[in-house]
């Protein structure tokens, strides 16, 4: 018995031992007594129900994140045959979000890749790769009968309509193949049909390609003329009336809409009236499906106010000159965490069923990517310095526009900055990013002149930095009144930059 558990540190002579057939089981047999016994044989092996049964790990698409419905095999980095050790990373997979890296969760030999790196719109709980533990033949292994490959995504079937009874409906005139089918105005219509005059004798000049009366009259004058024969149609042999069929059920007029452009072939002219279609990766799905559910579902207000940035702009000189460099931008990240800060009421979210108090101020800063906009959180901002805000705000807009953000550096935030000052815009109103109740639109800053008082209350005129901030916030939660008291706090904060400190 003692022997049994030492020869079973090894799987090949386990998996003959244990009574599974296979190809090496002779060469099994002819070897074993040439192996080594070893003190310290490790039980693993034997206790391991995978090798009992012999299943390889497999390798599933994960969900990395709470919206995720598919993702991107962007790149293996682990070829078939490779060793792998828990931890090391086996590919990457681009998320709704961000591009993340994969890693192993058992050692083993990366046995079959299953879902070839450039495949797009895996399903999540899909087998991508399997794994097998070292010393199978990893070159024979058989993908599990009850995972295959995804299928492709396809459209739903549109379900077939019950049978009918026969009903008698009268015979519809139906459109010759070959002719021309126009769009006719009624008065148009009413003139052809009073002259037996077709459409497609003449020219629609009409918006949109449609048939207008000015064209039915010139019909008319043609046919005066006897440049033009009147167009009568054909009878049709008769034939027993039966119930429409779904696609004379659902057909249109006798002159219905133009279909739709065809879409251009790539490396040749656009033709006229056709178009290009544009790919949409995960993460522009998806910015789409949320922006959509935000303006469709959650009730924006907006209230605006100009900011004066003199005491800030001052402050950055001074600290530009001890090398440290900091954005304008960093100071209101800082000044609205404050003010969340100093107004708990406005850190707060709305996640269906009623508003909730967060306990953390985390502020979401919107980057724009080529893939999309991302918000990366700076978190518990209102106990960073000024510094500390710049540099994280760096290392994850980078990370954003290299697509190398963890989950947990855009999952959450309590509410949300966007700045398009360095694009020249001066004022904006953004979308809020549920669940969370308010963002913060800022402007560029822009000189001013301002009619203000010296001390001997003489008038003048000034020259001012001024910035325009515009909040959008969630009225189930923060009212117009809460909102512009949040506006006042955040504007005197940011006036004031020693009450940052």
């Amino acid at each position: 018995m003692a022997a049994s558990w030492r020869l079973g540190c090894d799987p090949r002579l386990l998996r003959y031992l244990v009574g599974f057939p296979g190809r090496r089981s002779v060469g099994l047999v002819k070897g074993a007594l040439g192996w080594s016994v070893s003190r310290g044989a490790n039980w693993r092996w034997f206790n391991s129900t995978q090798w009992l049964r012999g299943d390889p790990i497999k390798i599933l698409m994960p969900s990395l994140s709470p919206t995720m419905e598919e993702g991107n095999i962007v790149k293996w980095l682990k070829k078939e045959g490779e060793v792998v050790s828990a931890g090391d990373a086996l590919c990457e997979i681009e998320t709704d979000k961000a591009v993340v890296t994969l890693d192993a969760s058992d050692d083993g030999i990366l046995a079959k890749i299953v879902v070839e790196e450039g495949s797009k719109n895996i399903r999540l709980g899909s087998l991508i790769g399997l794994i097998v533990e070292e010393g199978e033949d990893w070159k024979h292994v058989e993908i599990p009968k009850d995972v295959g490959p995804p299928p492709p995504v396809s459209k739903p079937s549109e379900p077939r309509p019950s049978p009918e009874p026969q009903i008698s409906i009268p015979v519809k005139k139906e459109h010759i193949p070959g002719t021309l089918r126009f769009r006719l105005s009624p008065a148009a219509r009413n003139i052809l049909e009073k002259h037996s005059l077709d459409a497609s004798q003449g020219t629609a000049t009409g918006p949109r390609g449609i048939f207008t009366k000015e064209d039915a009259l010139k019909l008319v004058q043609l046919k005066q003329t006897g440049k033009i024969t009147e167009s009568r149609p054909t009878p049709a042999p008769a034939a027993t009336p039966t119930a429409p069929s779904p696609l004379q059920a659902t057909a249109g007029p006798s002159y219905p809409r133009p279909v739709i452009p065809p879409v251009s072939t790539p490396g040749q002219p656009n033709a006229v009236g056709t178009f290009t279609e544009i790919p949409a990766s995960n993460i522009r799905r998806v910015i789409a499906k949320r922006l959509t559910e935000s303006k469709s579902t959650v009730p924006h207000a907006y209230a605006t106010a100009d900011c004066d940035l003199g005491a800030v702009l001052k402050v950055r000189q001074d600290l530009v000159k001890d090398d440290i460099k900091v954005s304008v931008n960093d100071f209101i990240i800082k000044a609205a965490a404050v003010t969340l800060k100093q107004m708990p009421d406005v850190n707060v979210s709305w996640d269906g069923e009623g508003p909730k108090q967060l306990p953390f101020i985390d502020i979401s800063v919107a980057v724009a990517t080529d893939k999309g906009l991302l918000t990366p959180i700076i978190k518990d901002a209102a106990a960073k310095g000024i510094q500390e805000i710049a540099d994280s705000v760096k290392a994850l807009s980078k990370k954003a526009r290299d697509g190398k953000l963890l989950p947990e550096e855009y999952q959450g935030g309590s509410f949300s900055i966007s700045n398009l000052g360095m694009f020249g815009i001066d004022e904006f109103t953004a979308v809020i990013n549920p669940p969370q109740a308010c963002i913060l639109a800022v402007g560029r800053f822009r000189p001013v002149l301002k009619l203000t008082e010296d001390e001997e209350g003489n008038a003048k005129l000034q020259q001012r930095q001024l910035i325009t901030v515009t909040m959008s916030s969630d009225s189930r939660v923060v009212d117009d009144e809460l909102a512009t008291r949040f506006l006042k706090s955040f504007k005197a904060n940011l006036e004031n930059p020693i009450r940052l400190a």
